[in-house]
Parts: C-alpha cells; structure tokens; sequence
C-alpha cells in the first residue's frame, strides 16, 4: 500500500491509499476533490474507498464531487457522525474493521475533538515494516485537535487508546500545526531534551517548507505534551497530580496560546 500525501488549503493534507496491484485507490479526508482526481489520473486508478475521520468541512469537503466521479465508491465515517458526512454509506462502530486492497484497519473510537471522531490504524504488514495510523484531528504532531465536543476525559481516553501503539507507528495527522505546537510545547516543559531537539529540528524543516507529516509515535510520546499528562514535568506545569486535569490545564493554556 502506497500513501501520498497531498497539501490542501492551507495547512491541510489528504492521504490517498494506492494498491498499486490491483490499481485501486481510497482517500482518507478528503478536505478537496480536485486534488484527489489529479492524483488519481496520475496512478490511472479507480477510487473505490472514502474514509472519513469526522464530519468537519476541510476533512468532508470533497466527497460529494468524488462521489459523481466514482458513483460506486463506498463512503465510511462514524456511526454516530450520521446525517453530517456527505454521502456516508458504512457508519462504523468501535472495533469495526475496514478493507482496502490486501490490507485492513482497525477502527478506533476516539471522541473529544468531535463527539463521532473516529481513527483508521493498519498494522504492519511484516516485523520490519511500521504500522499506519490516520488519526484526523484527534492527535497531531507534537499536539492533539481543540475539545468542540467532547471533554477532557474523553479526549485522555482516545489519546491512551492511540499512545499504546507501537513506537514505530507513523502517524498521519491531518494538518501541518507541528511548528507551532512545539512553540507551545517547550514552554509548558523547557527541560524536556528530546523536545528541545525536536523543536529545533521542526525549524530547520519548516524553514524549507518540508512536511513533518508523518511523524512516529515514539517521538510523540517523548515529546508531545498531550500524550504525556501522567508526567510529573507537566504535572508540575498544571500544578496538579490528577492525569485529566492536567491535561485539561494543559490544553487551556494551549487554547490561549
């Protein structure tokens, strides 16, 4: 499986899947349809798959024009996202799973950013390979998405579903926040060695306009403070020993940053 990752609008990225075998293609997000459709008569493959994270316009934008270009594509989001995704054809619950080619991913329920909010996570496919999750708006590189519908609980209870993953997973977030998450990040944990590494790091890419997108989940979980609420270096920072609260402090600075 081939992933190409498209930069739309202004800091979004649509990831389109290829089998380049069977010659088909799924889109994850599909924030605009113009760019799905160049790409895909590039590769001269059929769409046959839309998986949608959750229901907000940049992330569903395109899927109405994608769907009269390939009227048998098959159109996926959350159960509880019902009547908000354009086209939603497969509602999927917790534990789910979804087809594409050879391969097959795991569906994660993971509110808080959106009550329905939902993740696609293929494991790998060999020892040596990583596996790959696409993860919307719930966690991003160096951060995780604002709380518009869910609460703090829910939002640490998704993070930790995500945060077991193995070290080596890539991580296909939905936008290019990396830099200005970690502007942030340094100031609610300046001791942080491997944050202030990665911060300088993410300068130099940005600089020349590279994606961080992807990222692992190993350096996440050294360095993102949204995955790390049950350290004492932040818990200091939201002067609170309770792992919700703290993240929940952290997030409000983050808000008003």
């Amino acid at each position: 499986m081939q992933i190409i990752r498209l930069s739309v609008l202004s800091d979004n990225y649509i990831f389109l899947l290829h089998d380049p075998q069977q010659n088909i293609a799924a889109v994850i997000d599909p924030a605009e349809a113009q760019p799905v459709l160049d790409e895909l008569t590039k590769l001269n493959a059929d769409l046959v798959a839309i998986f949608n994270t959750h229901h907000h316009g940049d992330h569903v934008g395109g899927n109405t024009q994608l769907m009269k270009k390939f009227p048998e594509v098959t159109v996926y989001g959350g159960a509880e996202d019902r009547g908000r995704i354009p086209g939603q054809q497969v509602f999927l619950q917790p534990g789910d799973r979804v087809q594409f080619g050879n391969r097959t991913a795991n569906v994660f329920f993971v509110p808080g950013h959106t009550r329905a909010h939902i993740a696609y996570y293929f494991p790998p496919e060999s020892p040596r390979s990583p596996g790959e999750l696409f993860c919307g708006d719930t966690l991003f590189a160096g951060g995780c998405g604002r709380l518009f519908e869910g609460t703090p609980g829910q939002m640490v209870d998704s993070l930790s579903k995500l945060r077991a993953l193995p070290d080596d997973t890539r991580l296909w977030c939905a936008h290019e926040y990396t830099l200005n998450n970690l502007r942030f990040a340094v100031t609610v944990e300046p001791e942080n060695v491997d944050l202030q590494k990665r911060y300088q790091d993410v300068k130099m890419q940005r600089e020349t306009n590279e994606a961080t997108v992807p990222s692992l989940l190993g350096i996440e979980k050294l360095t993102n403070p949204f995955l790390r609420w049950d350290k004492p270096s932040l818990q200091a920072t939201a002067k609170s020993n309770d792992q919700i609260q703290t993240f929940a402090r952290i997030r409000g600075m983050k808000d008003n940053f």
